[in-house]
C-alpha cells in the first residue's frame, strides 16, 4: 500500500507543500486532522484504544475516531470517512473547534467534532484494540491518576471539552 500524502501547512492553516506522512512525522511539520467525540444517549464518550501496531501512541487511549487529512481533502471529509474506517458509523456530525497546530496537538491542525448515537460501533481491529463508554467525569479522574495511558492530543481536546462544550448532536 503507497503511503498517505499530507498537505503540510503553515501556522495559518494554509498549504505550502506536500510530504509523505512518514517525513511529516519525523520532521514534525505542521499538517491537519480531525477528531470525533462519540456520545451514547446516556452521556458517555467512547475511547479507543489505539492498536500496539499504531507509529505514534500505541496502546494508549484516544478520541472516539481520529485521523489525518489526505492531501486535498477537508475537514468536513475527513471527519465522516475517518468515523466510518474506524467505527464503521455513518452520522450526523457536529462541528465544536479547531485548534492550531503545536506540541499540544501533535504538529496538527486539528478540528474536533462530535455526535450521538447508540448505534454499535463495528471497530476496524488493525487501528483499534478496543473501545468501551465512559462518564465524562470517570475519563477526568482517569486522566488525573494515569495521563500517560492517553494521547497528549486527546487530552487537550476532552479538557477543552470538559470547559466548553455539550454535544447537542441526535442519532
Amino acid at each position: 500500500m503507497p503511503e498517505e500524502i499530507f498537505d503540510v501547512v503553515d501556522e495559518n492553516d494554509r498549504v505550502i507543500g506536500q510530504a509523505p506522512r512518514s517525513v511529516v512525522h519525523a520532521q514534525k511539520l505542521a499538517h491537519r486532522a480531525v477528531h470525533v467525540f462519540v456520545f451514547n444517549s446516556r452521556g458517555e464518550l467512547l475511547l479507543q484504544k489505539r492498536s500496539a501496531r499504531k507509529d505514534e501512541y500505541p496502546l494508549c487511549y484516544t478520541s472516539s475516531a481520529s485521523g489525518h487529512l489526505g492531501a486535498g481533502e477537508t475537514y468536513e471529509a475527513a471527519a465522516p470517512r475517518e468515523l466510518e474506517e474506524e467505527l464503521g458509523l455513518s452520522a450526523r456530525l457536529e462541528w465544536l473547534a479547531k485548534f492550531s497546530a503545536g506540541p499540544d496537538t501533535s504538529q496538527e491542525h486539528t478540528v474536533l467534532y462530535c455526535t450521538t448515537t447508540d448505534v454499535l460501533p463495528q471497530f476496524d481491529v488493525d487501528e483499534i484494540d478496543a473501545i468501551s463508554f465512559h462518564p465524562i467525569d470517570d475519563i477526568a479522574l482517569m486522566i488525573e491518576r494515569q495521563p500517560a495511558i492517553f494521547s497528549p492530543c486527546f487530552v487537550t481536546l476532552f479538557e477543552w471539552y470538559r470547559r466548553h462544550a455539550a454535544c447537542r448532536n441526535g442519532s
